[in-house]
């Protein structure tokens, strides 16, 4: 992800300053640094563990009793009973977490694992990577900042703002500033957590607003911000990646004084020189200078020794099944056409020779002949009539077409 560019840093004056707005801070290298969101999410899941309270039930919950099993032969479960008599609770099961009154499975204890170590190049490289995610204005609208009415971010004032000490000064220089609209929303969006929270000492929930960033050590500028809700005052050289990036998400909006802008460098060291206040840290350096893929790619320089573009592609023949493709199977018999041809022609004659020696046999009678066979038959159906017992009958005469 591309960090800000921007060579020079104005440093905007304050109503009742002597001098103007100055355009001569250069962009510290830490606000260039590489961003990356994968190591800011998991430094900030790690350091969120540090701040946990340790909890667990009490140690003889659930076993405040002297129950006993009754043993088999009762026609009930063998689970510890509570003894006595007189009330509801004698009889009722005990101990098992299954037990109304019981203890829990696998209570909680204090001893857990709350803590997290976390490396110290691997925090100071989520640091710079939030840091320099504050310098992209898109980030920041991103994340929820109201910056419309900034001049420009990184936004840098100057250090007359380290010697107010009034919260009506600080919100006069929020407004000035174009930033109070980001402070009013954080303000505006106080509210009662849901659920147990509210009876734990953390009733209240708010959102983000501006963080302030200062350079000079006990200066009064930490009273006149501490009274406004959301809004956040850090040394810059104790940032945290908790308050530079809250919930694991990048671009919080930070005010610099111009002490503290002009401390970066030192504090961080820069892209050359490695860091005077945090021994061997170098600045992580970006892999590519300029992000924008398209444009390197289709660059002249790039495209000038690239190969031409192969529009002559040979694409393999799918292998084709010789025993359902026909034009398979020739290419690997040729022989086979012309026996298919054959066992057709074949099979035609037989078909033709068949079919004349049937016809042959089937042939019509003259009509003498035919006459003949007639007059058999009806001779043939007379005696078979006169033959049988059936003539008695009226209704066999009648079936039979005898006529009396």
């Amino acid at each position: 992800m591309a960090a800000a560019a921007r060579p020079l840093v104005s440093v905007k004056a304050l109503e009742g300053d002597m001098a103007t707005d100055s355009a001569g801070t250069a962009l510290p290298d830490v606000l260039r640094a590489p961003i990356r969101p994968d190591i800011v999410r998991f430094v900030h899941k790690l350091q969120s563990c540090n701040s946990r309270q340790p909890y667990a039930v009490s140690r003889r919950a659930g076993h405040q009793t002297s129950a006993e099993s009754w043993g088999t032969g009762r026609a009930v479960s063998r689970i510890p009973r509570v003894p006595g008599g007189g009330t509801h609770r004698a009889g009722q099961g005990a101990f098992g977490n299954m037990c109304r009154g019981g203890r829990m499975f696998a209570p909680t204890k204090i001893w857990r694992r709350w803590h997290r170590r976390v490396n110290v190049h691997l925090r100071r490289v989520a640091v710079a990577s939030a840091l320099a995610a504050t310098a992209v204005p898109s980030l920041v609208l991103a994340r929820g900042h109201r910056v419309e009415s900034v001049p420009e971010l990184p936004l840098v004032v100057s250090d007359s703002a380290e010697s107010i000490e009034k919260t009506a000064q600080a919100i006069k220089i929020l407004k000035q500033l174009g930033a109070y609209a980001d402070a009013e929303k954080a303000k505006d969006s106080v509210g009662i957590r849901p659920g147990k929270g509210k009876m734990r000492n953390r009733r209240y929930i708010n959102r983000k607003g501006p963080l302030i960033v200062y350079g000079t050590e006990g200066s009064k500028i930490v009273k006149a911000f501490r009274n406004l809700p959301g809004v956040d005052v850090a040394n810059v050289e104790r940032l945290n990646l908790l308050d530079l990036a809250p919930g694991g998400h990048l671009g919080r909006f930070v005010i610099w004084t111009e002490s503290a802008f002009k401390k970066l460098d030192e504090v961080y060291g820069t892209f050359e020189t490695p860091s005077a206040k945090k021994k061997g840290f170098v600045l992580p350096r970006p892999k590519m200078a300029n992000a924008d893929l398209s444009r390197l790619i289709n660059s002249d320089e790039v495209q000038s020794v690239v190969k031409p573009i192969n529009k002559l592609v040979k694409r393999r023949e799918a292998r084709k099944n010789p025993l359902k493709n026909m034009a398979a199977v020739l290419k690997l018999n040729p022989y086979l056409g012309t026996a298919r041809k054959m066992a057709a022609l074949a099979e035609a004659a037989r078909v033709k020779a068949r079919k004349e020696k049937l016809d042959s046999k089937r042939t019509k009678l003259s009509p003498e002949e035919a006459s003949k066979v007639k007059a058999a038959g009806k001779a043939w159906y007379k005696t078979m009539i006169s033959d049988s017992d059936y003539t008695e009958f009226e209704n066999f005469t009648k079936w039979l077409g005898v006529t009396q």
